[in-house]
């Protein structure tokens, strides 16, 4: 039995932001915030089981986060809707990036992965 794609389709967006207030770039430690949005366009409802990371400072020093959920909840998203979260990470160089992908499982018991596109966290103005 074949399923069709659309059936497991899962967007994800992030918008990230500097946290000047809790950083301090004396001591290289650089916050960031990072609000996602996970659109559901299948056509069943997906829980997201787990999630995992992929950071990488300006350095090219790696560090891997993993577990349940994503901060403490392991949302129900159904069809057309979408759940938003932010969470936050600590870097010691002015310019980063983070990818992962989040587990998944739909109504009919399908697991499946749901990429995070790469995404880049800089201090304001480290970019031109």
């Amino acid at each position: 039995m074949s399923t069709s794609s659309n059936n497991y389709d899962v967007n994800i967006g992030v918008k990230t932001e500097f946290l000047a207030e809790q950083s301090d770039p004396t001591r290289n430690r650089y916050v960031f915030a990072y609000k996602v949005t996970i659109t559901n366009s299948g056509v069943q409802s997906a829980q997201l089981m787990s999630r995992k990371w992929v950071i990488t400072d300006g350095d090219g020093k790696i560090q891997e986060v993993s577990g349940d959920g994503v901060v403490g909840q392991q949302p129900i998203i159904e069809p057309g809707q979408r759940h938003q979260y932010t969470s936050g990470t600590v870097l010691e160089t002015k310019v980063g990036s983070m990818r992962g992908c989040y587990s998944m499982i739909a109504a009919d018991g399908h697991e499946f992965s749901a990429p995070i596109p790469s995404f880049t966290l800089s201090y304001p103005n480290a970019l031109h």
